[in-house]
């Protein structure tokens, strides 16, 4: 190790392998990288009380670099990790007929222990943070580590009902792995998903626990039976509740059941979730479609409506002939596709896909062309599957292939198996004869940054001759459903500065890992946080929506996590038909400069003591996203800066604090203000900062001047709270 001043780093000390600098002149001993640092190569010297590292011990995984908040600390060389082992996939050239999974698992314990001792057993494990369900991973994989997969999977349970699920189809690269702490120093991370799905193909997934009496005699419905509905169902009947579960679809698990194939995502594998649920007792009522005007019913039959009913609604593209016939969505032709390779044979496609009948191989005859619009990863599981059936598939998608949405292995895969993938390419217009699609017009795009849209060129068109088109450009939310959920889909950004417990673990440090193919992974992290506090907060009384419905398209591990998180909120609420809901957790959260803010607070949290209500209180910068998630009525103080003449409003980290603020769409909050003159407009601007992030001022106070009066319009304000929000004896 080497102490300097900043002006002293040798050039030279590049090449050295494994050597750490500290700067002393930097270094303010606040001991973050003693404490981070996974290998114990850092301590303090408490004559000078600076950090000091060994060589000897460091693993180069930069921890150290990425939390220290004064950049007191560099280090040098390679990370002193061994090869990830990465078990290879099926190669599949010739792939007509064969629906067996591509992606292999860990075969032996020899694998699996080879790669979990990989991992470094993080003290602020990165890797959880990427993980939109949370898993605790450094604890799973000690418990392989232990060849104990019985605990790995009690873990795994705390937090994740599809184990066996996500560890197939998860993005990993963009999540947990792209969060490890060696993709962020640079390299390849642990395995995460392997050994994820290595413990549940060698332990059973374990079936709901004992119903616990959380939720006793509460009853909720469920709408959707996909990720987000299984989640909720799966925490709500652990709980205790009487859970109905309303698919529209004949079979249920929804995307995860129809929309991924079999060669990803095993039968025996999706079907899992909903056999062990309705064996739990949870009654699932399949071929019930639920519209907008049956969820008023379904709050009249049940306590609480947990609306997971996914984006439905294929988007399709508005060019000349998309309404000829063999135009068909993804949707269909995923369903239609899997039930063909059920019966092993593209002559049991309907008619409407395929159509003319010498299309389908007949003697002499060239395999009929699916020509696919779009190459994410929907549209890639429609070109395989069509490989499979023994056609030719070609995708298009207008944009560059560096900032297409699939993942760079399904890329890699579905080229090996005969898809022809055309990047910055797209269709212009589509022609037919006799009514059924013939001939697609393609042109040319260009794209140089991610967040501009391609623009076409003015080039003839290429004309390819085509016998079905699939368009696969994603899903939207159903109109009618997302009218009864204001300010959905919801934006997964967070704003604002972020936690500081976030900025502490290091994963903002590295904004786009090589391994993560220069995905964010840090901000992609925050934005799913937004998502899962909103998930909590009811979007009308006893109304809550997860997943795809809340969100607009996500992956299964969101859904699932938002599923659980609504469920939880649920719980926890204890809603009940018929009547208000009191508020059971209150969070008083103040700006106070001189006192009299924090003391008016401090009186209405006293007052409210008297309710049956949890009442906490902390300074505004304190009420961060998961003290407002465990809340069901916010009340916000600040006191009042600014001149009578010149303009006054409320406090200036106030201000700062509200336009940080996610949209919190339902939750109940009543403001107040401290003044010395005259509050003016201080308390409109506040309402209608709440009311812009989708939240209901229940209630105002203005308190001032002067702190004999603090009391008296505290009280006041109190009672105002407690009629407005506490109807009934409570009240009084």
């Amino acid at each position: 190790m080497t102490q300097l001043a900043a002006h002293e780093i040798p050039a030279q000390a590049a090449d050295r392998p494994l050597h750490v600098t500290v700067l002393i002149d930097r270094c303010a001993g606040c001991q973050e990288c003693v404490v981070r640092c996974p290998a114990g190569a850092l301590s303090m010297d408490s004559g000078r009380w600076v950090a000091v590292a060994d060589d000897s011990l460091c693993v180069g995984c930069r921890q150290c670099e990425r939390t220290c908040p004064f950049s007191a600390i560099t280090v040098r060389g390679p990370l002193a990790v061994a090869a990830r082992n990465e078990p290879p996939h099926s190669r599949l050239e010739q792939p007509t007929g064969d629906n067996s999974e591509v992606r292999a698992g860990f075969a032996s314990w020899d694998e699996a222990l080879a790669e979990a001792s990989r991992c470094l057993d993080c003290p602020d494990p990165t890797c959880v943070r990427g993980c939109p369900a949370h898993n605790d991973i450094p604890s799973f994989i000690r418990a392989v580590r232990d060849r104990d997969l019985v605990t790995a999977h009690e873990v795994i349970r705390l937090t994740s009902f599809l184990p066996d699920v996500c560890s197939r189809v998860c993005d990993q690269a963009s999540q947990c792995e792209g969060s490890c702490t060696w993709s962020l120093a640079g390299g390849e991370p642990v395995a995460i998903g392997k050994l994820e799905r290595f413990i549940t193909d060698n332990v059973p997934v374990p079936a709901p626990a004992k119903p616990g009496p959380a939720g006793s005699g509460l009853s909720v419905a469920v709408v959707g039976s996909g990720p987000a509905g299984i989640g909720a169902a799966w925490e709500l009947v652990e709980a205790g509740a009487e859970v109905t579960v309303y698919e529209r679809d004949p079979e249920p698990s929804g995307l995860i059941g129809w929309g991924i194939p079999d060669f990803t995502l095993p039968q025996e594998v999706s079907a899992r979730p909903w056999q062990q649920l309705t064996a739990a007792g949870v009654d699932l009522r399949c071929g019930t479609e639920v519209t907008a005007d049956d969820v008023d019913r379904l709050l009249t039959e049940h306590d609480a409506v947990i609306l997971a009913h996914g984006a439905p609604m294929p988007l399709r593209m508005p060019v000349p002939g998309a309404d000829l016939d063999g135009v068909v969505d993804a949707s269909s032709f995923l369903k239609a596709g899997k039930a063909a390779l059920e019966n092993g044979d593209v002559i049991s496609l309907p008619d409407s896909l395929i159509g003319l009948a010498e299309a389908r191989d007949g003697a002499g005859c060239a395999s009929p062309l699916v020509l696919v619009l779009g190459a994410g990863n929907t549209a890639l599981d429609v070109a395989r599957t069509a490989r499979r059936l023994g056609l030719r598939a070609v995708c298009v998608d207008w944009v560059d292939e560096h900032f297409a949405l699939a993942r760079p292995d399904e890329l890699a895969e579905a080229r090996e198996e005969g898809v022809d993938i055309r990047f910055l390419h797209t269709v212009s217009s589509l022609e037919g004869e006799d009514g059924r699609v013939r001939r697609a017009a393609l042109i040319k795009t260009r794209q140089h940054r991610a967040d501009r849209r391609p623009k076409t060129l003015h080039e003839a068109p290429e004309m390819l001759d085509v016998d079905l088109v699939v368009m696969a450009m994603g899903y939207r939310l159903h109109p009618a459903l997302a009218a009864r959920l204001p300010g959905t889909p919801l934006a997964r950004e967070a704003r604002g500065v972020p936690d500081r417990r976030w900025l502490a673990s290091g994963i903002l440090a590295s904004p786009a890992p090589e391994f993560a193919h220069g995905k964010p992974v840090g901000r992609l992290a925050l934005g799913r946080e937004v998502a899962l506090t909103a998930s909590s907060l009811p979007l009308q009384e006893r109304l809550w929506a997860a997943g795809d419905a809340l969100v607009g398209p996500s992956t299964v591990v969101e859904a699932m996590s938002q599923g659980r998180r609504a469920a939880a909120a649920v719980i926890s609420a204890g809603p009940t038909r018929g009547q208000p809901r009191p508020p059971r957790r209150v969070l008083v959260a103040y700006e106070s400069r001189t006192g009299h803010t924090e003391r008016a607070a401090r009186l209405i949290a006293d007052g409210l003591r008297s309710t049956d209500a949890v009442v906490r209180m902390v300074p505004l910068r304190e009420a961060t996203l998961p003290e407002l998630a465990d809340t069901d009525l916010l009340i916000v103080g600040t006191w009042v800066e600014g001149m009578v003449v010149g303009g006054v409003r409320p406090a200036a980290a106030t201000r700062s604090w509200l336009a940080g603020l996610p949209r919190l769409a339902g939750l109940r909050v009543a403001t107040f203000c401290t003044f010395a003159i005259s509050p003016k407009q201080t308390l409109a601007t506040m309402r209608g900062e709440l009311q812009d992030h989708g939240m209901v001022v229940i209630a105002e106070g203005a308190i001032g001047p002067g702190a004999r009066s603090i009391p008296r319009a505290a009280e006041r304000f109190t009672g105002q709270l407690l009629a407005t929000a506490w109807p009934g004896p409570a009240a009084g």
